[in-house]
């Protein structure tokens, strides 16, 4: 009797915490996902020599990659992100500077490969590793 009991008390524990889904639940549950799909957070990324760096996230939605970035740098000098990106059949690149901290979201439409990298001290020099965050 004991046992019983004890089976009872851990299947209602179970039940309770939320821990044991009916796979009915399951189902509806997968049918009612948003339409924005989360790539991911992405970073920290540093420049070359460390002094400064990039985070972010990126999302599609609506047939568009979003991207939001931040950057970081703490000195009289300023740092740079660069995305360079695959689109309509061709590689394209921009990059975007800021002094102490920034953050700033940029979108485009048909992406299907985005790369990043953070400079520091110029658009060129102290450059670190390029990273896909798409």
């Amino acid at each position: 009797m004991r046992k019983v009991l004890a089976a009872t008390a851990l299947t209602a524990s179970i039940a309770f915490t939320g821990l044991a889904v009916a796979p009915a639940a399951q189902a509806a549950t997968a049918g009612t996902a948003t339409q924005a799909t989360s790539i991911g957070n992405w970073g920290k990324y540093y420049s070359s020599n460390h002094k400064a760096y990039t985070f972010g996230k990126t999302w599609r939605l609506n047939g568009k990659v979003y991207t939001k970035w931040y950057g970081k740098e703490f000195s009289p000098k300023r740092g740079y992100v660069w995305f360079k990106y695959y689109s309509g059949g061709s590689w394209h690149k921009f990059s975007r500077d800021w002094n102490n901290s920034y953050s700033e979201i940029w979108s485009k439409s048909s992406i299907t490969k985005l790369y990043t990298y953070t400079c520091w001290g110029g658009k060129f020099t102290f450059c670190g590793a390029a990273h896909r965050i798409y």
